[in-house]
């Protein structure tokens, strides 16, 4: 491969180029950057396709610059918005930067063998801007003509919802983003999502018309499955990249549900796996003997291990063996407490299910949301109490399903568990 942006285009990280001569920039090394604002304490998988590319950017010599927007997750981007974000204190803010730089450390290179991240807070320089000089130095440079032009914008202000002031006013702050950094630190490449286009090219005409300079732009397309929904999102909510909001276990357990349709888009877009390898698992999924599901531990076992390190991988498969349905991990003790930490589970009193049939504890526990979909499941034949199929609706609790009097394991076909921890 002979360039960073070849290697984006093959992979189908490629939407939108902005600035002449972008590739000839690239062909030397060169400082890119991509904003992540900290409107929550994780990154979700919709955000690890921009951390990915700045992995390529650092894998093909050039400096990955991370900015985190403790000024602009003050604001909340309105692009891809129906509604206004809540308001964050600076206490939340800056709680959820430190934990979303944590989030770069396996899909980075921080060794030294490669060019160093670098990252940046843009309250950094917001802080002690004064709105007069703000106004004077950089909203004057804006037509609000061509602002309202923007896709971002002019979606949502012929909304219900509208925008307010404070929205509008993002798209300055991140083109003067763009401009500091291309002004103290030479970083001449932006990239970002497909939505953030608008921004992105504002940031680039207003280096032009304060330094006369030309700078550069790179979008890439959102993470969507093949029906056009979001694939940072499940059932449940965001697929959180910090393990302390999903364990390696769930993380992995939700790339195993990728549709056929989506298995090879996505290890192109977010694996390092060599594109040939891929193309030769895409073929072996139209052959006869192909194993179900084959593409799939492959994708999560790449990904789990790119974002919560090997470690991570091999308790998110130690946990997979040892919560599949008949498995021949027995269930004890050790092994319940071996994988709790990594499997969802609820506190409750062992005198609430002695006695008690599974489809009412099933409900108590939250696996399922009613008696009637408990009674489904064990029809369906996808009810599982401690990796045994459930077959009877009337099935009783007993103290002997109790592994060591302290666990009870339900699951929800061969993915969805929950761990009883009694008290």
């Amino acid at each position: 491969m002979e360039n960073l942006l070849s290697c984006l285009k093959e992979r189908g990280l490629v939407e939108s180029i902005a600035g002449e001569g972008l590739e000839q920039r690239l062909q030397s090394s060169a400082k890119v950057y991509i904003g992540f604002d900290p409107t929550a304490d994780s990154l979700h998988l919709g955000n690890l396709m921009g951390m990915v590319v700045l992995a390529w950017c650092q894998k093909f010599g050039h400096t990955p610059v991370v900015l985190l927007g403790g000024a602009t997750g003050k604001i909340g981007d309105p692009s891809g918005k129906s509604k206004e974000r809540p308001v964050l204190d600076d206490a939340t803010l800056l709680h959820n930067i430190a934990c979303i730089r944590k989030n770069f450390t396996h899909v980075l290179d921080f060794s030294g063998a490669l060019p160093m991240p670098i990252f940046v807070n843009n309250d950094e320089w917001f802080s002690s801007f004064s709105l007069i000089n703000f106004l004077k130095e950089v909203g004057k440079h804006f037509r609000v003509g061509s602002m309202l032009a923007k896709e971002s914008v002019k979606s949502r202000v012929n909304s219900e919802e509208g925008m307010s002031y404070t929205e509008f006013s993002y798209m300055l702050l991140q083109s003067y983003d763009f401009y500091h950094l291309f002004h103290t630190q030479d970083v001449s490449v932006q990239m970002g999502g497909s939505d953030q286009w608008g921004n992105i090219t504002a940031g680039m005409e207003f280096i032009r018309k304060v330094s006369g300079k030309a700078a550069y732009a790179l979008t890439f397309p959102l993470l969507t499955r093949s029906d056009g929904k979001k694939f940072g999102k499940s059932e449940e909510g965001a697929i959180w990249l910090s393990k302390d909001k999903l364990s390696p276990y769930q993380f992995y357990q939700h790339l195993m549900g990728t549709p056929d349709a989506d298995v090879i888009s996505l290890m192109k877009k977010l694996t390092f796996v060599n594109l040939v390898e891929i193309i030769a698992i895409e073929e072996s999924m139209k052959e006869k003997d192909y194993v179900p599901n084959t593409a799939q531990k492959r994708l999560a076992a790449e990904l789990t291990e790119l974002v919560h390190g090997k470690e991570g991988l091999d308790t998110a498969l130690k946990v997979t063996q040892g919560a599949a349905p008949g498995s021949l991990l027995a269930l004890t003790v050790d092994v319940i407490e071996g994988i709790a930490a990594d499997m969802p589970g609820v506190e409750i009193a062992k005198s609430a299910i002695l006695k008690n049939k599974f489809v009412d504890v099933a409900v108590l526990s939250g696996l399922v949301s009613s008696k009637g979909e408990a009674t489904r499941l064990i029809a369906n034949q996808g009810a599982y109490m401690n990796q045994v199929r459930v077959e009877d609706s009337s099935r009783i609790i007993e103290e002997e399903d109790c592994i060591g009097g302290k666990y009870v394991l339900l699951g929800s076909g061969k993915k969805k568990k929950i761990i009883l921890r009694l008290k």
